[in-house]
């Protein structure tokens, strides 16, 4: 491993000197920055400054897969102190030694920090990463239309995830709007693919009333109503009316399981962002499997040891029906003599793309057009559409031509949009090939 310190470190105790700091790190143009704060780092929880490492791997990912070029690529992390009680007592730990500052001081610290970043590099493409669950959609909707950006997490794990789905009832010859959906953990990234899913319903002439009726959403409280207690602000929109659900047979309206939930609703998709590990259990599979045909599961929290339930275990207990994709990566599944290649919902599959397609039209702002359109062409390359039997997603080794096809698509949504500055008559696939850099020798 080629192990340097490679990014940008700015510290809440230099919050005014933000501007000098990034002119000392900032030599050339940049075209994307991957910013985090290291609060809510894949499976393994607060990193402080470790949460470098991330938005260096992101940008490894715009490199390999969407021909950014690196030396016009920053990570950036933000050392707003940490609550993990094992760095801050490490004697090697390189970061402000406080706990992690919050509320006013926290917002008027990041906006610092964006208005200096938006005089030194205004047109930049700004990727929010792994900031925690308070934070992270407060921050994509203040900044998202003051800055050109966008949040993977929430963002990048909806449109894959979308894309997975669209593969899966196209499959099973089905239409989305005909689906009935549960989905369990209700946290940011859950909530992100609700608001995708309803952006795609109506862009597919479902009316407004209609969008949210078969979406039904699980917490650790149980069922998202509007009488239930600690409902957060980002889950009121989508929460049920306790009337909705009168003639559900239950224990009681305060904590309805998701067993229940199955047994009510009867999804055709179940969706896992808890991480809660084993959550799918083999009552809930069978309930679900009971009535329909294909059930679409998707077990989408990682790492690998947070899974709601294992492919293996899902394709045993439907007996081999289940269309599954999963948020880690599983090994090929042997059943019945047959061969059940999974499907990962891996971010990397469509955010290399649709950077790409941002930096080649000088796009100003990321409307939720784009990541619509986004799932769509890489929905369109699933290898289930040709054979049944195949995965819902591509191979990772395709996502370079993947990746084109979605800058293309992107491109044309920001200059149709009137969101880019990049003339409307332009070739946009020869501008795509003119921006994607290759790793060859300087002759």
């Amino acid at each position: 491993e080629f192990l340097h310190p490679a990014g940008a470190y700015i510290a809440y105790p230099d919050r005014k000197n933000i501007k000098k700091i990034l002119d000392n790190v900032i030599t050339n143009e940049i075209d994307i920055i991957v910013v985090t704060d290291g609060e809510r780092v894949l499976g393994i929880g607060d990193q402080g400054i470790g949460g470098i490492g991330i938005s260096i791997g992101k940008l490894m990912l715009y490199t390999l897969l969407g021909g950014i070029d690196p030396k016009r690529t920053l990570p950036i992390v933000l050392d707003v102190g940490t609550n993990n009680k094992k760095l801050l007592n490490d004697p090697n730990y390189l970061g402000w030694r406080n706990t992690r500052i919050t509320g006013d001081s926290y917002l008027s610290f990041i906006d610092k920090f964006i208005s200096a970043l938006k005089k030194k590099l205004p047109n930049v493409l700004l990727q929010w990463e792994d900031f925690g669950k308070d934070n992270a959609w407060g921050l994509l909707e203040l900044y998202r239309n003051k800055i050109c950006s966008f949040n993977d997490d929430i963002q990048g794990t909806a449109t894959v995830t979308l894309a997975a789905i669209l593969a899966a009832v196209k499959t099973s010859k089905q239409k989305l709007a005909e689906q009935r959906i549960v989905i369990f953990g209700a946290g940011s990234a859950a909530i992100g693919i609700v608001k995708i899913l309803a952006a795609y319903l109506k862009q597919q002439g479902v009316k407004e009333q209609n969008v949210l009726k078969n979406i039904w959403l699980v917490d650790k409280d149980g069922l998202i109503t509007d009488q239930l207690k600690n409902i957060t602000k980002i889950q009121q929109p989508y929460a049920h009316n306790l009337s909705e659900i009168k003639t559900w047979k239950m224990r009681n309206h305060k904590n309805i399981s998701l067993l229940e939930v199955i047994q009510n609703v009867k999804p055709t998709i179940l969706l896992g962002y808890s991480t809660v590990a084993g959550a799918f259990t083999e009552k809930v599979i069978k309930e679900m499997a009971q009535h329909v045909d294909r059930p679409i599961i998707f077990p989408l929290s990682n790492p690998t040891a947070n899974c709601e339930a294992t492919p293996t275990n899902l394709i045993k207990w439907t007996k081999g029906k289940a269309l599954i994709a999963t948020g880690s990566p599983f090994e090929p599944v042997i059943y019945k003599n047959r061969k059940f290649t999974i499907a990962q919902c891996n971010n990397a599959l469509v955010f290399p793309g649709i950077g790409l397609g941002v930096i080649a039209s000088k796009a100003r702002k990321m409307p939720d057009e784009i990541f619509l359109h986004a799932a769509e062409v890489l929905y369109k390359k699933s290898p289930a559409l040709k054979n049944p039997k195949a995965p819902l997603l591509p191979p990772i080794n395709d996502i370079p031509k993947i990746s084109k096809l979605i800058a293309i698509k992107v491109a044309k949504v920001a200059i149709k949009s009137g969101l880019s500055t990049v003339n409307k008559k332009t070739n946009i696939s020869s501008r795509i090939n003119q921006t994607i850099w290759r790793p060859q020798y300087e002759k």
